[in-house]
């Protein structure tokens, strides 16, 4: 195995540790303030938007890649 394949599962596996790290702060975000199953709703749509475009974007280099 090339040291570029090591690194880019580590990219990936470091990404998802990412997400699910953000995922995380926003309930407990959401427990935090007593937002409610509607708050916890916008909360989870409008911050994890920002992290859902991140994601989108590397998925778009990678397929422009190949």
């Amino acid at each position: 195995m090339r040291l570029a394949e090591i690194e880019m599962i580590m990219l990936n596996v470091g990404l998802a540790g990412f997400a699910a790290f953000i995922f995380f702060i926003i309930y407990d975000l959401a427990k935090k303030s007593k937002a409610g199953k509607f708050g916890t709703f916008i909360l989870f749509f409008a911050l994890g938007m920002g992290l859902a475009v991140f994601l989108l974007k590397n998925l778009i280099v990678y397929l422009l890649d190949i």
